[in-house]
């Protein structure tokens, strides 16, 4: 049993999916407050950030803790969740026709491991078709969710080409944490 500390639905379908038993408590850290626009950099520190709080609430005493967070970036921009329906739609036609990476943080501890990773998996997408962006964005489903992607729906028809785990690009690369749990 660990602690996923992130309030992300995908997380959680990620470990339900892969029998790993948990339970969810998510923080209250504050991304705004991270200043630097560094993809990699903002990721990194949004999850020693988040993993700090969670640490001092709950410890590791009682189960392993497990945060994560993820980002977006497509032209080396740093692509966060969208504000509104103008900010879907600027970020989802940035990546149409275009490479876009997911870059996914973690820090897994326990009272025997720790683990930090960095882990990114890039796409290559076709175009989007201008009516299926608008439905995706009037669906509501592109909140939430770094850069407004979904690569395990909306995107998967444009999937051209994918280096790297499509579990990084969910938001948590399950495939190194099993490897690491006791």
């Amino acid at each position: 049993m660990i602690r996923l500390g992130s309030n992300s639905p995908t997380r959680a379908l990620i470990l339900k999916n892969n029998n790993i038993e948990f339970i969810q408590n998510g923080g209250d850290f504050n991304e705004d407050s991270i200043k630097t626009k560094n993809p990699k950099s903002f990721v990194y520190e949004a999850t020693l950030g988040k993993y700090q709080e969670l640490y001092k609430k709950y410890g590791i005493e009682d189960m392993p803790l497990l945060v994560a967070d993820s980002v977006v970036t497509a032209n080396n921009e740093l692509l966060r969740k969208a504000k509104d329906e103008n900010d879907a739609r600027r970020m989802l036609q940035l990546q149409s026709g275009n490479k876009t990476s997911v870059i996914t943080c973690m820090i897994y501890k326990s009272k025997n491991k720790e683990l930090l990773d960095l882990s990114i998996t890039t796409y290559e997408f076709a175009a989007f078709d201008k009516k299926d962006m608008e439905a995706y964005i009037n669906s509501g489903e592109c909140f939430g969710k770094a850069g407004a992607i979904m690569v395990e729906g909306f995107c998967k028809p444009y999937i051209k080409k994918v280096e790297g785990y499509e579990s990084t690009a969910m938001g948590l690369c399950v495939e190194k944490l099993k490897t690491f749990m006791e």
